[in-house]
């Protein structure tokens, strides 16, 4: 079953992933950035919508209960060079904001490499910030031996890169390292196109059915195969060699021997003697003036330039396909790199999955996934994208409420300001939570409707049992001062029936050319696990308030991510 789960990916690592289960492991965690990230809603005509949520924070600090006790734990682990390295750093760099993000890195690293299989990968995408450091962390924790290569991705076009008067160059590209947690890991070969130029160059000769080869020598410093030589071909029938081909062009030529190697001192035939034989008889033999035979290689039958460690043909995420996540990165990217490193069935693990790109990717090419997210913004962004790119989808979320009960537990539990669960709550509903409070009036989340999605719903989320009229009379408030066309009450526990009462008469939203609705409606967090988006009733609903993945078809192909 692929999982997604709410939670610090460190916990979940320890409680819930065996030891060598994982085949391949992708993360793109912070890069100590020192910045505030949000995501960047849209309203429906494309501006910056007012309701941005932090998507995460890249600010670190030091603190003992937090730093020291991750500097602790990797020094009580059995990898003891980690523990060494990052002791090392510390006691170099100081305690501050680096070390604090270095530490956090490195007890998960541990974790990472202990659910990994034998014949697995890691890849590690990072930001110039602290590639160089986290390179070390993951030299003392795989082993020098474990490193496989530093792949720089193009990620964005030439720019200032910061501040006016910045004397530096503009950057452009972000390090990805590859390690394998041994010698013998999954890997299949990937390639890109050849450049036309060089097709022109290289594949200069057609042949008589129009098709561009290229010839190459059949010798070799080494001998292959039975080191034969080739003899006057036969023709293959019913499995045996039989009768000789009676074509010139097969005939030996005056002043060279069929019965001796290539006539290059320290050359051997590269092939065996079957196999020249079948070159032939599939017209792969071309001849020299001399009658040194070549092997014909045909351009349609090569897979293209194996790929290499700087990849500038994956553009970054631009326009459309954008979710709005500030971090986002393209499906290729995430498939070029499961293909190489996974095969279909294998179990990928993303343990900063964010918007979810390398669970769609594993889902689209066949492989199992498991993703973890700290944020409910991340995973209700992650459930939005699976269900429109992959309708019917089945997978189990893990950490999050599934019913009114563990509702309830978690807005007991959660932080003083509940906020989380407001996210997690006005989500459900299919809302864009909302960042602010005071001069919103209470609003947690906004959502569009309509045919060119010019109405806006409102929603305000209450997780407490002390339920009444008034709730309904304030949200009637800032319906109307907003200028808003619906309201939804979102409550955790049943609403009063003077509730109910004051919410039916409070009139109706009409569009037109829809059936009219009830312009205050109250939902319960129950209906709104059972039923998503359709606990609220809308004239004309705008179904991707999170911006919609592209419903992929042929796993095969590379799908774009559309509004």
């Amino acid at each position: 079953m692929n999982r997604l789960y709410y939670g610090d990916n460190l916990d979940v690592l320890r409680k819930s992933i065996s030891d060598e289960s994982v085949d391949l492991i992708y993360l793109d965690p912070p890069f100590n950035s020192n910045a505030d990230y949000n995501a960047l809603f849209k309203t429906p005509k494309g501006q910056q919508s007012a309701a941005q949520m932090e998507a995460f924070t890249d600010t670190w600090q030091w603190d003992d209960a937090t730093s020291g006790q991750a500097v602790a734990e990797v020094k009580r682990s059995s990898y003891q060079d980690a523990a060494k390295m990052l002791d090392a750093m510390v006691g170099f760099l100081g305690k501050n904001a680096l070390t604090a993000y270095l530490a956090m890195m490195a007890v998960r690293l541990v974790e990472l490499h202990r659910v990994l299989k034998p014949t697995g990968s890691l890849y590690l995408h990072c930001d110039p910030t602290a590639s160089h450091y986290l390179k070390i962390l993951l030299d003392a924790v795989f082993g020098a031996k474990g490193f496989r290569t530093e792949i720089t991705w193009k990620r964005s076009s030439a720019h200032s890169d910061g501040k006016q008067g910045r004397k530096q160059y503009g950057n452009v590209s972000d390090v990805i390292f590859f390690y394998s947690k041994s010698t013998e890991w999954t890997w299949n070969w990937q390639f890109t196109e050849y450049d036309t130029s060089y097709v022109e160059s290289a594949y200069r000769m057609i042949d008589k059915s129009g098709r561009r080869y290229r010839r190459d020598n059949l010798s070799a410093a080494k001998p292959g195969g039975d080191v034969s030589y080739l003899w006057p071909v036969k023709r293959l029938v019913g499995g045996a060699w039989e009768a000789d081909l009676e074509d010139e062009f097969l005939r030996p030529l005056d002043g060279w021997e069929y019965k001796q190697v290539p006539p290059y001192n320290g050359r051997f035939w590269a092939y065996s003697k079957e196999n020249m034989r079948r070159f032939a008889l599939e017209d792969r033999l071309a001849f020299a003036s001399s009658g040194m035979p070549e092997y014909k290689r045909f351009l349609d039958e090569m897979p293209g330039v194996p790929v290499q460690n700087i990849w500038t043909d994956i553009p970054p995420v631009l326009g459309k396909d954008s979710l709005g996540y500030p971090t986002q990165k393209p499906v290729a990217l995430l498939e070029r790199i499961l293909n190489a490193s996974s095969n279909p069935r294998d179990v990928v693990l993303d343990p900063f999955c964010g918007c979810g790109t390398t669970v769609h990717a594993a889902q689209k090419l066949g492989r199992q996934w498991i993703g973890i997210d700290v944020t409910h913004i991340a995973i209700g962004l992650i459930e939005t994208r699976l269900r429109h790119a992959f309708p019917g989808i089945d997978y189990q979320v893990i950490g999050t409420p599934m019913d009114a009960d563990a509702a309830r537990d978690f807005f007991n539990r959660n932080d003083p300001t509940k906020k989380e669960f407001e996210i997690w709550a006005a989500s459900k509903l299919g809302f864009i939570p909302q960042a602010k409070k005071g001069a919103d009036g209470g609003v947690d989340g906004v959502r569009w409707f309509g045919v060119n999605e010019e109405f806006r719903a409102v929603v305000s989320v209450k997780g407490g049992t002390k339920l009444g009229v008034e709730m309904v009379r304030s949200l009637d408030a800032v319906v109307k001062a907003q200028g808003a066309q619906i309201g939804v009450l979102l409550t955790l526990e049943k609403p009063t029936k003077p509730m109910e009462d004051w919410a039916r008469a409070a009139g109706m939203c009409e569009v037109p050319g829809f059936a009219p609705v009830n312009r205050l409606q109250i939902v319960t967090v129950e209906q709104a696990l059972a039923l998503r988006e359709r606990a609220v009733e809308m004239p004309a609903r705008r179904d991707d308030t999170f911006r919609k993945a592209a419903r992929e078809v042929d796993g095969s192909k590379q799908g774009a991510l559309d509004l």
